[in-house]
């Protein structure tokens, strides 16, 4: 997966603890409880939420540059 920036939100920490999690399912001796998977699920679930708002962020801070620069290409050809 391609770096993202992360724009103030705690995706790093949040993918730590997920890390942190599934590590810790891979030492657990046993069967795995139900609130283990539930953790892992919801750190999922909010990881998952901030790369949306992240691609969200990106597209539009890049949507008005690109306008931009087709409004002067066009520009440019009708003079």
């Amino acid at each position: 997966m391609p770096h993202m920036p992360d724009h103030g939100l705690p995706l790093v920490q949040l993918k730590e603890q997920r890390r942190d999690l599934v590590i810790g399912l891979q030492r657990h001796i046993g069967p795995v409880s139900g609130w283990q998977l539930l953790q892992i699920a919801t750190v999922q679930q909010a990881i998952s939420a901030f790369e949306e708002v992240i691609s969200d962020l990106d597209a539009e801070a890049s949507g008005p540059l690109e306008d931009t620069e087709a409004n002067i290409v066009r520009l440019r050809k009708s003079a």
